[in-house]
């Protein structure tokens, strides 16, 4: 950051040029100022440094181009801002300075502007701003606009002048907050201060932007680009660190039985009576100090509300995820994994019930032709080389190992148990739902700026695993079999909530739901594991909530810029705009297929799950 230590007409000059070559600047400025511009933006966030004023400062420090007013030098700094506006109010054929400041306790927010000039930004101000009550309950604020010259704090000398203002090409509004974000011994409610300033930046910029697309000849494409384009370096160092201690344990590994054969052989053996106990790894980690460790991280310095938001999500969950590894075969452990993947809804558990009544298990046929863990290792190479065309930075490797009983992509490679057998059709799925779309999304994550877009985001797993289970059958790969046994977690889960045990759940699927014996058991055996584990159930989960966002209109492909949930789609999409995030670096091979789209319009159109295997 650049330190300038007066505002001289050198300096001044100084600021002018550097912008002029660089299109950005970040500057420390005298009396505890501080300008920051990014892309020569058609306006300025101002505030003024003042005494018990605790929490206002913050509102503006996440902004993509704001000036801090230090306490010294003023007339300095009046300067300096009509040298701003004049400059770029030229190259954008206006200019806004938009000062905050916080006023008296009372319940309204006061917007101080040329209301005539101004009418649809201001009226846009004004609504989102009165919208505040619907988020927040007991507040009971209004905003109200004052169409005066004074845009200013009672008192307070003006920052620009009227005439100032019209002789440079610029247009000053004031918005004056109630100090609701603090009680009357000014201590800020820091929570609530968070909440607040989130909500309040997001109206100023739909306001700003209205202003940006009518009156200026700024390519600002929505509200959403706004925010800043260069973040912060402690930013970095959080979502370093974050990703650092998820990778210090593996959580499914730990919370899988290492003694899985032995459970099944003698739950087999004795008819389906006795089930022997979970015997479960020995923890590379001590979960009191990893929490602290999660907890040392000062996520609340964050000032960028989407960056804050991901954060804390990430905190929590890798919070619950540490709890549940000490808890592992306890009940404590069946009630945290409830939280952490959101239980069940009942939507959720009719349409496993509709998928199970019309669909049947299907008897392999005698004939059909097995991959080997050899074959689909080609098959996976034959991918990597479609990925590395597209990317010649693009690595993995495949590991055909003996103590893995399930197929599973772990940090972008892929690993297969060694006695794993599939007919082609399953191989097909299986080649995207783990290779097109763990593998793809992992190296898709590791371009980006945020190391958590890699790993995931918090609750990252339903969409992860609904794009999975999409491409199987965007592929003809998803055969009555699968569907079955994601509807069948699905009831299993329901059947653990309501407390049923080992030998219940595997009659229940077996003779109530006509799943073999080999299937039961591996549904109910993933389930119970830990204590009870509800993760299974995001299979359906993720392919009903990807399903709904294609019927509602959403996009397919701008998913697999990483690993991220549907919740997220506002963020990444700001974020892209923003240019923080890049676009997907690779795309699955079957995207390119005209069959795709076909397969697409269906399930917009509203193509029943049932109707999804392939035929």
């Amino acid at each position: 950051m650049l330190n300038i230590s007066e505002l001289s007409e050198k300096s001044i000059k100084q600021i002018l040029t550097i912008l002029e070559e660089d299109g950005k600047l970040s500057a420390s400025l005298p009396g505890g100022g501080l300008i920051h511009i990014e892309d020569n933006l058609p306006y300025l966030i101002v505030y003024r440094k003042r005494e018990n004023d605790e929490g206002t400062e913050r509102i503006i420090l996440s902004e993509a181009s704001y000036l801090l007013i230090g306490d010294k030098f003023f007339e300095a700094y009046q300067n300096l801002i009509y040298a701003l506006a004049d400059k770029l109010s030229t190259e954008f054929k206006s200019y806004m300075v938009f000062e905050i400041y916080t006023g008296e306790p009372n319940n309204c927010f006061t917007i101080k502007a040329p209301a005539e000039k101004l009418p649809t930004s201001i009226k846009a101000l004004q609504r989102e701003l009165n919208k505040i009550n619907e988020i927040f309950s007991g507040l009971y604020l209004k905003a109200e606009i004052k169409d005066t010259p004074k845009r200013q704090k009672e008192g307070d000398q003006e920052i620009l002048s009227i005439d100032k203002a019209k002789k440079s090409g610029a247009v000053v509004v004031g918005l004056e907050i109630p100090p609701v974000f603090r009680n009357e011994n000014n201590q800020v409610y820091p929570v609530f201060l968070r909440q607040f300033k989130d909500y309040l930046i997001t109206c100023i910029h739909k306001a700003i932007y209205d202003y940006v697309r009518v009156q200026t000849t700024s390519g600002v494409g929505s509200y959403l680009a706004l925010g800043r384009k260069h973040l912060k370096e402690k930013v970095f160092e959080i979502d370093k660190a974050l990703a650092k201690i998820e990778r210090s344990y593996q959580f499914l590994w730990l919370v899988s039985p290492a003694n899985i054969q032995d459970i099944k052989n003698t739950f087999f053996e004795s008819k389906y009576e006795k089930v022997l106990d979970y015997h479960y790894r020995l923890l590379p980690i001590d979960p009191d100090l990893l929490k602290r460790e999660l907890y040392n991280l000062k996520i609340e310095d964050i000032d960028d509300p989407a960056m804050s938001h991901i954060f804390r999500e990430k905190r929590e969950e890798l919070d619950q995820q540490i709890t549940m590894l000490s808890e592992r075969g306890t009940s404590n452990f069946f009630y945290n994994s409830i939280r952490l993947y959101k239980g069940l809804s009942p939507k959720l558990s009719e349409e496993a019930g509709a998928i199970l009544r019309e669909v049947d298990e299907a008897e392999e046929d005698e004939n059909t032709e097995f991959i080997d863990a050899k074959g689909f290792s080609s098959l996976a190479r034959r991918e990597f080389d479609y990925f590395a065309e597209q990317d010649e930075n693009f690595k993995s490797k495949v590991h055909i190992r003996k103590d893995v009983n399930i197929m599973m992509v772990n940090n972008g490679e892929l690993y297969i148990p060694a006695d794993y057998k599939m007919n082609k059709t399953e191989a097909t799925a299986l080649i995207q739902h783990e290779v097109g779309t763990h593998v793809l999304t992992h190296y898709n994550g590791t371009q980006q700026p945020l190391e958590l877009l890699s790993s995931g985001l918090a609750d990252y797993d339903p969409l992860q695993e609904g794009l999975a289970v999409m491409s199987e059958y965007l592929v003809d790969g998803l055969t009555a079999n699968r569907l079955r046994t994601l509807a069948g977690r699905v009831i299993a889960g329901s059947a653990l909530m309501e407390g049923a045990e080992f030998p219940q759940l595997f009659r229940l699927l077996k003779m109530d739901y006509g799943f073999s014996a080999h299937r039961a058991f591996n549904i109910t055996s993933r389930i119970m594991q830990g204590g009870g584990f509800l993760k299974d159930i995001i299979y359906l989960k993720g392919l009903v909530q990807l399903r709904d966002h294609l019927q509602n209109g959403g996009e397919y492909e701008p998913l697999l810029a990483g690993k991220f949930g549907l919740k997220h789609t506002k963020i990444i999409e700001e974020l892209t705009e923003r240019k923080v995030l890049k676009t997907s670096a690779l795309r699955p091979s079957y995207l390119l297929t005209e069959n795709m789209t076909n397969k697409l319009s269906l399930i917009r159109e509203g193509l029943p799950l049932s109707k999804m295997i392939t035929q």
